[in-house]
């Protein structure tokens, strides 16, 4: 029986060390598509930020955006914007408390023209570097994103933008003064259900591969949950199996330990 295997990006298929997938980790997906399993990249990352060494991967599908984005052998399934109305509320919010943050959508992410936050601009200087577009800014005429991700410092009036955002989005807490807003009802569980119902597999049959809070909707909801041993730690209770860090061969390794190769 074909299973469903849903990946994390940043720190479960990607080494937060070289920037990479490893070699181990490439050949165990195409071994488990091989043996009839679909593999699937669920991440929190827009589709407009997933790099060529991801795309490059032979996946059957990728849902971005954390479930607002759902696209299985490249066609979309599934896609929730947020709303011009929201948007123009988030970029003045934004502004008005002085929290950092990066609006991510399918065709682009866009960025404050004038930032100040030292994560922000080394984001923006990656991405460059890598060849990715980084000209959009929050003042676009035509600006359309899924979901954003923002920073907060000594500066920021950050429980007061909480607030503000709280009748529209759930804020996933990923460090003291760092996180992502998701519109209501969608999480990386969500578009997992949306496949199940999609390709008509039973829930028994379904993995999954993480590594931070954000991950935590779908490694509560799978049958089967891994963690990386490079996990942040609060994941740990919450999951089947924890397998060994991404650079020391971690989805090989749970891959096998399943039977899945």
């Amino acid at each position: 029986m074909k299973k469903l295997l849903f990946f994390d990006i940043d720190g479960t298929l990607l080494s937060d060390t070289t920037h990479q997938v490893p070699q181990s980790a490439k050949e165990a997906l195409k071994q488990a598509q091989v043996n009839g399993h679909l593999i699937f990249i669920n991440t929190g990352r827009p589709y407009a930020s997933i790099s060529l060494e991801i795309k490059d991967l032979d996946y059957d599908g990728i849902l971005c955006g954390c479930g607002t984005y759902i696209e299985y052998h490249q066609q979309i399934l599934f896609h929730q914007e947020i709303s011009p109305e929201i948007i123009k509320l988030v970029i003045t919010s934004l502004r008005k408390y002085k929290v950092a943050a990066l609006l991510e959508g399918k065709k682009a992410v866009y960025y404050d023209p004038n930032n100040q936050h030292p994560h922000v601009a080394q984001i923006k200087n990656n991405y460059t570097s890598i060849g990715m577009d980084t000209q959009h800014t929050w003042d676009d005429v035509d600006i359309h994103f899924d979901k954003f991700t923002i920073w907060h410092d000594e500066h920021s009036d950050f429980p007061a933008l909480k607030k503000e955002m709280d009748p529209y989005f759930d804020y996933i807490e990923r460090a003291h003064d760092f996180g992502e807003f998701v519109p209501h009802g969608f999480t990386k569980a969500t578009s997992i259900q949306f496949l199940m119902n999609h390709l008509q597999v039973d829930h028994e049959h379904t993995y999954c591969f993480g590594d931070s809070t954000n991950d935590l909707s779908m490694l509560e909801y799978c049958q089967h949950s891994v963690a990386m041993k490079n996990s942040d730690p609060r994941i740990f209770n919450h999951v089947e199996y924890i397998t060994t860090d991404v650079d020391d061969d971690g989805i090989a390794n749970a891959l096998k330990h399943y039977q899945l190769i």
